[in-house]
């Protein structure tokens, strides 16, 4: 592994603690908002700083030899781009039906309601969510961890590993076999084409649409649902009255 690449895995992790020493510092001045905002600011001034850093130390990293020659054309970036977001979503909806109907794990994330939670409160923080962290976790997930494992050991250890580690991350646990199965996705996505863009494109396309459907349409979706189930309450109890 590379000296780039050991700076990008220290500016990773220092990334992940930075919100708590965010927090810290905002309290310090006197912030007011609710516990969802002062958590939301945190990490959306932790995570913007570690992918400004994470950013430029990549754009100044040289490419891995064994990802230059054979590298995907624009075209065949354009269309692994677009059906890696399918193919991500296809294996996150199969690894979550395995562990409804073999593991019995119901399905929903503690991990996503959680940053859900923190994007209501500060909008902006979507930003984040849907574009600087897929990126860095591109970046390191899949440039740094996996490219470096590949050249060892080869496809299926390099994406099972890293993809584990990427689990592991985002502490959901229980769903581990999610994330784990997006993880391969995405070290074929960068295996098939030789650019690490692709699978950044891809996770950028599914973390955007939960956003998207969690945090901006969340609360209508919702009222929709009450609304519909009001509907449905309304129709039985008139049809019912036929019967009395």
């Amino acid at each position: 592994m590379t000296k780039k690449y050991w700076l990008i895995l220290i500016a990773f992790i220092l990334t992940q603690l930075s919100p708590v020493a965010v927090m810290i510092v905002l309290q310090l001045n006197g912030f007011s908002g609710t516990e969802a905002e002062l958590q939301g600011m945190s990490v959306f001034i932790g995570f913007t700083l570690g992918f400004i850093v994470i950013s430029l130390i990549a754009l100044k990293t040289k490419p891995d030899k064994n990802f230059i020659q054979g590298q995907a054309d624009v075209g065949q970036t354009v269309l692994w781009s677009i059906a890696g977001i399918f193919m991500a979503f296809a294996a996150q909806y199969v690894a979550a039906l395995i562990e409804m109907t073999l593991l019995g794990i119901e399905p929903g994330s503690e991990n996503t309601e959680m940053i859900v939670d923190m994007a209501t409160a500060v909008p902006y923080m979507v930003i984040v969510v849907a574009i600087f962290v897929p990126i860095m976790e591109e970046l390191v997930f899949r440039m740094v961890i996996f490219g470096s494992l590949f050249k060892r050991f080869g496809f299926w250890i390099a994406a099972v590993l890293s993809g584990l580690i990427f689990a592991i991350v985002h502490w959901d646990f229980e769903h581990i076999l999610v994330y784990l199965a997006m993880g391969i996705v995405f070290a074929f996505l960068y295996v098939k084409t030789k650019r690490i863009i692709v699978p950044i494109i891809a996770h950028v396309g599914i973390n955007s649409f939960v956003m998207l459907i969690q945090v901006v349409f969340g609360e209508r979706l919702q009222d929709l649902i009450e609304q519909m189930e009001e509907f449905e309450q309304a129709a039985q109890a008139f049809i019912g009255g036929f019967f009395l």
